[in-house]
């Protein structure tokens, strides 16, 4: 070999050691390589390559390489990419999935917000993953069953009880405020001018609170001829007269118990009232014991003891309210003196069938020219009565008692009898004659 040719090839190799390895020059293929039949392509034993030689032995074994990899079938490079494919499609989608169904969420409970990420699906599954129960009193907005997005706000305030005694009503509210001031306006109480039993920068809790407000109202007092309004939050009519400037002395009083609430525009008549106290004397009536006596007639009455009245010793309170006199009332009594009873007796005994010497005459004749036949007949003097006109005297010394009309018609007809035995017709100078027709 020439130095001419050896530097040309050597040139040549150095051009070729620099060329990318799919456009280096093709080695040729070695004989005995491969077996043509028809287009079947069928490998053949190769021996072991001797070790390669600098320049020359790296470039063959570059063709080489290139030849093995012609020479491999198609589909083996396929079957090796279409798995590798689907692995990074599947990564890819569960990542787009993944990151589609977090969401960024601002929440705020009782007015204290925060930032989350949550893959709830709505409301009501957020909140229970955040362990937040909720009741009928309590506010959530969006409603529960809402659909959760990302930016979205979740707002939830908690009911809390509240014991209101609103101008002397009480009752029990609820209310999501957490001070005592976010409560009145949420409830809508008119707090300008009230009386509050919490200062209204008073916070609420969960558990509630009680809550006396009086709110300002306008009361009237009429007193002394004079009227006066007053504006109020007191909790009684007497505190309001006391604002008012009214004073009551010894009896005085109000129209409205002094104790109940005052009422906006309610008129309040003070009642000025002076009193005295009266005693007055009364009798006290005796009773009348009546005593059966067998030894006197029937219809025959003895008084034996005379009735004496009691005396009873009565208090009233008289008043005059605003000058007007009221009708007395009654206070107390006393018993001065014990009434004594009236004792009379009463005669059973059977009257006489006849008087001997009597029996015969005309005793009705007798009777209805007296008295016209009436056995209570009175005389227009008072002094003679009965069915014979019998003066008490002689009435008495018949044995009757009282007088004479008080008496049943026989007895009187008997008492006559024996006055005719005794005196006969003489007692009857103009009406006698007629006992013998």
């Amino acid at each position: 070999m020439s130095t001419s040719q050896g530097g040309h090839r050597a040139g040549r190799r150095a051009a070729t050691a620099t060329l990318p390895v799919h456009e280096q020059p093709t080695l040729p293929r070695v004989p005995g390589s491969a077996r043509t039949e028809g287009t079947r392509t069928a490998p053949l034993a190769v021996e072991p390559l001797p070790a390669p030689v600098p320049a020359q032995g790296r470039a063959a074994a570059r063709r080489g390489a290139r030849r093995r990899k012609a020479a491999r079938p198609a589909g083996d490079g396929l079957r090796r990419l279409v798995p590798q494919a689907l692995v990074v499609a599947f990564l890819a989608g569960g990542t787009s999935a993944f990151v589609a169904d977090d969401k960024a969420v601002r929440l705020s409970v009782d007015g204290v917000p925060r930032t989350l990420h949550t893959f709830s699906d709505d409301v009501r599954e957020l909140l229970a993953d955040e362990g937040l129960e909720i009741g009928e009193h309590d506010l959530v907005a969006p409603a529960p069953g809402e659909p959760l997005a990302s930016g979205d706000e979740v707002v939830l305030r908690y009911g809390r009880p509240v014991s209101l005694t609103l101008d002397g009503y009480r009752r029990q509210v609820w209310t999501t405020a957490d001070t005592v001031d976010g409560a009145l306006r949420q409830l809508g109480v008119r707090a300008e001018g009230a009386y509050l039993s919490v200062s209204r920068s008073a916070a609420i809790s969960r558990t509630g609170l009680a809550l006396d407000v009086r709110t300002e109202r306008a009361v009237t007092f009429l007193a002394d001829g004079r009227e006066r309004t007053v504006r109020t939050n007191a909790a009684t009519v007497a505190e309001a007269l006391d604002e008012a400037g009214i004073t009551l002395g010894g009896e005085d009083t109000t129209s409205v118990p002094q104790d109940a609430f005052p009422r906006d525009g309610q008129t309040v008549t003070v009642l000025r009232i002076t009193g005295s106290t009266q005693t007055r004397e009364e009798a006290v009536p005796y009773a009348v014991e009546r005593v059966r006596d067998p030894e006197l007639f029937a219809g025959t009455e003895v008084v034996e003891r005379q009735g004496v009245p009691g005396l009873r010793r009565i208090t009233y309170h008289l008043r005059s309210v605003n000058g007007v006199q009221q009708r007395p009332r009654r206070t107390g009594e006393e018993l001065v003196r014990e009434p004594v009873s009236r004792k009379v007796r009463v005669g059973t005994r059977a009257l006489p069938a006849s008087v001997a010497g009597a029996d015969g005459l005309n005793w009705g004749a007798l009777a209805a020219c007296e008295s016209g036949g009436r056995p209570d007949a009175v005389d227009p003097s008072g002094t003679y009565g009965g069915l014979y006109q019998f003066d008490p005297g002689t009435w008495r010394s018949l044995g009757g008692t009282g007088v004479a009309q008080n008496a049943p018609a026989a007895e009187q007809t008997f008492r006559a009898k024996k006055l005719y035995v005794q005196r006969g017709a003489g007692p009857w100078p103009h009406c006698g004659p007629r006992l013998f027709r």
